[in-house]
């Protein structure tokens, strides 16, 4: 395996790094004041700040980085596009600006890898653009959604429609006031193998019966402009053109879906754990207590050592994966994948944790970045899959590995 990165990724490397630092991250206190602070989403608004980056970055050649077909995106493979992604982690608004922020992300792969042209051309091509948002309707209130199957929403076939009903929650990205369409998972065949029971259905947000009942706060913020919204599908009806790929095929398009959005969460974890790091060590040089600066005090150079191989590890360890998926595919990564999926958030978590731990009461009020990249390492470690449902997948791998290599022997 050689991590080192190819030519073209260096030049992305320091092309995305020096737009990072000039534009993205002075943008941060403008941003973050544009928004309205308010749970009621439909009094949201996108911050013109943030359009006018997009527009920067989009000609800078600077857009739909995460896509690996060069005539939708940047063609770079996932190995590449992992360095860059973790550029973006060092700001929680900065994937908006690439066009590169989820679910929007995983909601593109799935319609260039499984849509119609119909398809491709009605939702797919704005998405490209950054014309307009979306959202990924899978979480339900009533079940343990982390295992899929338990799904109880459906999406039945009655004629030349599909007819929709059910509650989701934490639909994230709804509540954006550009956000049109959306992808919805639900069940259309209860007595078909337990993986092809689900279907993905193409919502038109506007469409008659959907209703956003409200916004979900996480750790009492509303992730405005995006939002978590807990929705309720009312004998809604579309056309059966919007069935993606097929009935039944719900499961495989999402393990196409969450493998590249799981390196992409790794590495952004990665980078917002790199930014707490500078800011931690920065505030131990600079700030003094007991006539001593904190880098000199207790246990901290061990807390700063710490967070560094941590870091090194994790990013070494999601590399391999990432490497995996270009060289033999998501099926044999799955294990890697996993992997990352535990160890990135919870390291990154650490660190953040020790870098609040560092600024003293300033660490946990909102003049730092510090407190909202926190809360969001710590809801990765739910979404696409909690800790425990990757544990049970790297143990069943390895379990098998073992058993195979006893036979051999």
């Amino acid at each position: 395996m050689d991590f080192g990165h190819s030519p073209r990724a260096q030049e992305y490397i320091e092309r995305v790094s020096t737009f990072m630092r000039d534009h993205v991250l002075p943008a941060e206190d403008a941003y973050h004041a544009q928004l309205t602070g308010l749970a009621d989403w439909r009094q949201w608004r996108q911050p013109a700040i943030m359009e006018d980056l997009k527009a920067k970055a989009r000609a800078a050649g600077l857009w739909n980085l995460f896509l690996p077909d060069p005539h939708h995106g940047a063609g770079l493979r996932v190995v590449e596009y992992a360095a860059l992604a973790e550029l973006m982690g060092h700001s929680t608004m900065a994937a908006e600006v690439f066009n590169c922020n989820a679910p929007d992300t995983g909601n593109m792969e799935v319609l260039h890898m499984y849509g119609s042209p119909a398809q491709q051309d009605r939702w797919l091509t704005p998405l490209l653009k950054g014309e307009i948002r979306s959202a990924f309707c899978m979480t339900e209130p009533e079940v343990a959604s982390s295992d899929a199957t338990n799904m109880q929403a459906t999406a039945v076939p009655e004629g030349d429609d599909i007819v929709i009903n059910g509650r989701k929650w934490f639909s994230s990205g709804i509540g954006h006031p550009h956000c049109q369409i959306l992808i919805f998972m639900g069940l259309t065949a209860p007595d078909a193998d337990r993986h092809q029971r689900h279907s993905m259905i193409l919502v038109p947000l506007n469409t008659p019966g959907v209703k956003i009942e409200r916004m979900l706060p996480a750790f009492g913020v509303y992730d405005e402009p995006f939002g978590h919204g807990e929705v309720v599908f009312d004998n809604v009806r579309v056309p059966r053109e919007n069935i993606i790929a097929g009935l039944g095929r719900g499961f495989e398009i999402a393990q196409g879906r969450l493998g590249p959005g799981r390196i992409h969460h790794c590495m952004r974890n990665i980078g917002a754990a790199e930014r707490a790091l500078a800011m931690m060590c920065e505030r131990g040089d600079t700030r003094v207590a007991f006539g001593k600066p904190l880098n000199q005090l207790g246990g901290n150079v061990d807390v700063i050592a710490n967070a560094r191989m941590g870091i090194e590890q994790a990013r070494l360890l999601t590399l391999k994966a990432a490497w995996m998926m270009d060289t033999v595919g998501v099926k044999a990564a799955m294990s890697e994948i996993s992997q990352i999926k535990v160890v990135a958030p919870i390291m990154a978590q650490q660190v953040l944790d020790a870098a609040i731990q560092m600024h003293g009461a300033l660490g946990v009020t909102m003049d730092t970045p510090l407190t909202a990249l926190a809360s969001y390492v710590r809801t990765i470690r739910l979404a696409d899959g909690p800790d425990e449902v990757h544990r049970k997948v790297v143990a069943r791998f390895e379990l098998a590995r073992q058993r195979a290599a006893r036979g051999a022997a």
